[in-house]
């Protein structure tokens, strides 16, 4: 009996000071990458806007090219949709959603997850002009953990989990577009 009181008291002891430090935790996490093209800011904006061109450099699109892609909608255009499903844990299924476009500045997109795990993120796409036909773009992450979970922002380390699927991504995008 004492043994399972001081097992109990020890969870009970776990279990607080997880909330306790959950409540001292940031709940949201922003990733950015950014790479050169050279090339005319226009052409990048122009293949870079077409969610279906994401399967030719997304790391996560490569991860699994078998899987089933549904779309809604006009790609390019603010409300289409992109959809994916996988048997690949990595991959999973979900969609995204293009929210916002200003013309050769930003797309904006919600990503909704339903496999493995549900959750929403936030991806933009940034493109500014840098020089004669150089094109600077940022690809960015903005996503929550909900609280207690935002404790697993410590140990999940995001910025170099997504950060490393980011830039291959980017590294991809330009290798595309300077051929």
């Amino acid at each position: 009996m004492e043994t399972l009181t001081t097992i109990l008291i020890g969870l009970a002891t776990f279990f607080a000071l997880w909330l306790g430090l959950a409540l001292l935790m940031k709940t949201e996490y922003t990733v950015s990458r950014s790479v050169i093209i050279h090339k005319h800011l226009e052409s990048v904006f122009s293949y870079l806007k077409l969610l279906k061109n994401q399967d030719n450099f997304s790391v996560w699109a490569k991860m699994d090219p078998n899987m089933t892609k549904t779309y809604k909608g006009t790609d390019g255009q603010v409300g289409f949709v992109s959809a994916w499903d996988s048997p690949m844990k990595n991959v999973g299924s979900g969609e995204q959603e293009i929210l916002e476009i200003e013309e050769n500045v930003k797309i904006v997109s919600e990503l909704r997850f339903l496999k493995p795990f549900k959750g929403e993120a936030t991806a933009q796409m940034i493109v500014k002009n840098v020089g004669e036909s150089q094109t600077k773009v940022y690809w960015q992450f903005h996503g929550k953990m909900k609280y207690p979970f935002n404790l697993l922002l410590v140990f999940l380390r995001m910025d170099k989990k997504i950060g490393g699927d980011l830039a291959t991504g980017l590294h991809n995008f330009k290798e595309i577009l300077e051929k």
